[in-house]
């Protein structure tokens, strides 16, 4: 207990001092750092090792079954079945099955090979082959799983290549990824940014003895954990979510010895839907993943669904896995900051040269874009002005805006400098269409045309005009055009649920049961909000859900706007932008100066899935309804907009989550 707190206050104090005060650090490893790799063959198991770490993997299963370093024999929980330590799975389901969920099955390979052996690089593949006798009981793909070991490396490699074949069955795949299970013994700090990172409660905390589970088996209440300090916290693996665009290195320190173990992704060209989908991290466990595909913030539209014969090859990855140490004691954050400086020199060496597969393209085999983007709002300014700091990318052909629920293909995203300029670079050889969208402004962005990548190429673009969706000046709007509900009022949370590190008005959204908030602020009416009067940033609750009183949930909430016209402008069409940053199974219907009347002026459907107001995501998929609003239903002096959001057949708290509101009048004639 006493080295645990002296532990916390040496990160505490070090996470102070490191804003003002440059450290140099290495990982710490053995002085043996010149032997070369070997590769053992032992009874039901493969051994690799360099001198700094030794890794063994089940023969020909392919599952992690010890990861050796620094005088630790097994980095991965020794209490697991070998199976159940450092294991790729996914999860997959019959053609046409609803929802995002399915079997559950560990990649167990049914052969192994070794792909490369010298004293510098050793590779080695676990694979397995569907045929028809395995039909509904296994995914129909053939999957290679990689491992690579190389010569000073404090660490270790991993990617496999995907294929569905010509004549095999359909199938949905929700979700594949990499586990790793650690010591719970050993690994009590986790780190995934510089503002998440903590000492956390044990998985036995989450047990029926010490905790009790909430709306979501998920999210757990520690009401007698191990450490006093954890009491009346929520545990809950989707509070460490982040977007991909930002996730490319988190794990654990171990206290004693202090030891790291990180994983590191260097490019976000292999993960689904693009650089503001969400994925998970680290969690409680101590679990440490690599998720390549799911369905989190997204719902059934990330889902990979495959037809009958459709053919598909992919690769995933690679990543790597950073173990790192210090040996004098003193300071351990320095193990973060350190995984932090390797992540740098792991992207700037992506694409990685030593992958022996050909499915997996080097540098010369990829090509370039670069160009200028620019916007132009003819309401703002007669003059196309730079994008500054827009998200420009390469994704596979669809409509507007289909790269946020693109899933079978690779995706290439930068942002623009302050003049609108970009380039992207190590793009794979292929066919592509060039999106964008850009902070302050609604919609997408597509080029005319797609692009052909071929090895080599250096494709000058020019300059690009994006015009955002606009059909007159704007009379009013609530929040910014950002694709996410940040901006609007985050309640404190209940302090029965507070996860103190997360209370900050960084991850505020964070909490646990913030939606709870709602019916309390608002227990006998909705929200009203008046234009010129209301501060969004106060007054527009930040989720759209519904309320409950006395045990009863109502179906429905309705939301209101309140706006002067002080000229309505006759036979005119008004334009009403309505941006939302999430859903979940929800109707949004839409009535103006009459919310009583059967029939709304617009509705969207039952939409959405992502599921973001329960999983603390602040945003889900996007989606932008432009809403033509006749003269005939407004009138001179005050009018009202209602927002109706219809409980579609879920439990609290389904929601939306509100990006931008906006009114634009017509053109005067």
């Amino acid at each position: 207990m006493y080295s645990r707190f002296l532990f916390l206050f040496a990160l505490s104090f070090f996470y102070i001092l490191s804003t003002d005060t440059i450290y140099v650090t290495r990982a710490q490893t053995s002085p043996m750092t010149a032997i070369g790799v070997n590769l053992s063959f032992q009874e039901n198991h493969v051994v690799l090792s360099n001198g700094i770490v030794q890794i063994i993997l089940s023969n020909p299963e392919g599952h992690l079954t010890s990861i050796q370093y620094n005088g630790i024999d097994n980095l991965l929980e020794v209490r697991n079945d070998e199976t159940g330590r450092g294991y790729w799975d996914l999860v997959w389901s019959p053609p046409g099955s609803p929802g995002t969920t399915g079997t559950s099955e560990r990649i167990v390979g049914t052969s192994c090979e070794v792909i490369v052996e010298t004293e510098d690089q050793v590779e080695i593949s676990f694979s397995r082959t569907w045929d028809s006798s395995q039909e509904g009981k296994h995914a129909p793909l053939k999957i290679d799983k990689r491992f690579v070991l190389l010569r000073g490396s404090a660490g270790f490699y991993s990617y496999a290549i995907y294929e569905h074949l010509e004549g095999w069955p359909g199938f949905n795949l929700p979700e594949t990824r990499i586990v790793f299970k650690l010591r719970k013994d050993k690994f009590h700090y986790m780190a995934m940014s510089d503002d998440r990172q903590r000492y956390m409660p044990l998985p036995d905390d989450r047990s029926p003895k010490r905790g009790k589970p909430l709306s979501f088996p998920e999210a757990v209440h520690l009401l007698n954990p191990v450490e006093p300090e954890f009491k009346g916290e929520v545990d809950d693996k989707y509070q460490y979510s982040c977007e991909t665009k930002d996730l490319k290195v988190h794990g654990w320190i171990s206290t004693e010895p202090l030891v790291g173990f990180w994983q590191i992704t260097p490019s976000n060209e292999f993960r689904t839907g693009g650089p503001r989908k969400q994925e998970l991290t680290s969690h409680v466990g101590p679990v440490n993943l690599a998720m390549f595909v799911s369905a989190h913030y997204g719902g059934s539209d990330l889902v990979i669904k495959f037809e009958e014969g459709e053919m598909w090859k992919k690769v995933f990855g690679p990543v790597f896995m950073y173990v790192n140490s210090n040996s004098t004691g003193e300071d351990p954050h320095m193990l973060w900051k350190d995984a932090k400086n390797r992540m740098l020199k792991e992207v700037e060496k992506w694409p990685y040269s030593f992958p022996a597969s050909t499915d997996f393209q080097k540098a010369h085999q990829r090509g370039k874009i670069s160009g200028r983007l620019m916007v132009y709002d003819r309401f703002i300014t007669d003059k196309h002005t730079p994008a500054n700091g827009a998200y420009i990318g390469l994704a596979p052909p669809g409509d507007l805006g289909s790269w946020q629920r693109e899933n079978k293909g690779y995706q290439f995203w930068t942002n623009t400098n302050d003049e609108g300029d970009f380039s992207i670079k190590n793009i794979l050889a292929g066919t592509y269409n060039v999106y964008a969208w850009v902070h302050g402004y609604i919609g997408d962005y597509k080029n005319v045309s797609a692009i052909t990548i071929t090895p080599g190429c250096d494709i000058r673009l020019g300059d690009l005009v994006f015009e955002p969706p606009r059909e007159g000046p704007t009379l009013w709007e609530i929040g910014i055009p950002d694709r996410s509900a940040a901006e609007f009022y985050i309640p404190e949370s209940d302090p029965m649920y507070t996860n103190q590190f997360l209370d900050n008005d960084l991850n505020r959204f964070r909490q646990y049961g913030l939606w709870e908030r709602y019916p309390k602020l608002y227990p006998d009416s909705d929200l009203v909000f008046t234009v010129g009067q209301s501060d969004y940033k106060k007054d527009w609750f930040f989720a759209h859900v519904n309320r409950q009183k006395f045990d009863v949930m109502y179906d429905k909430t309705i939301w209101t706007i309140k706006f002067k016209l002080h000229e309505m402008i006759k036979n005119g069409t008004y334009t009403l932008r309505l941006a939302l940053a999430s859903a979940q199974f929800s109707d949004l219907q839409v009535r103006v100066n009459n919310q009583n009347t059967d029939v709304p002026l617009f509705s969207t459907g039952v939409i959405g899935g992502d599921n973001a107001v329960s999983r603390h995501g602040i945003h889900g998929l996007y989606w932008l309804y432009n809403i033509a609003v006749s003269s005939k239903f407004l009138k001179t002096g005050q009018n009202a907009i209602y927002l109706t959001r219809i409980n579609e057949g879920i439990l609290f708290p389904g929601g939306i989550m509100y990006d931008y509101i906006r009114l634009e009048g017509p053109l005067p004639k």
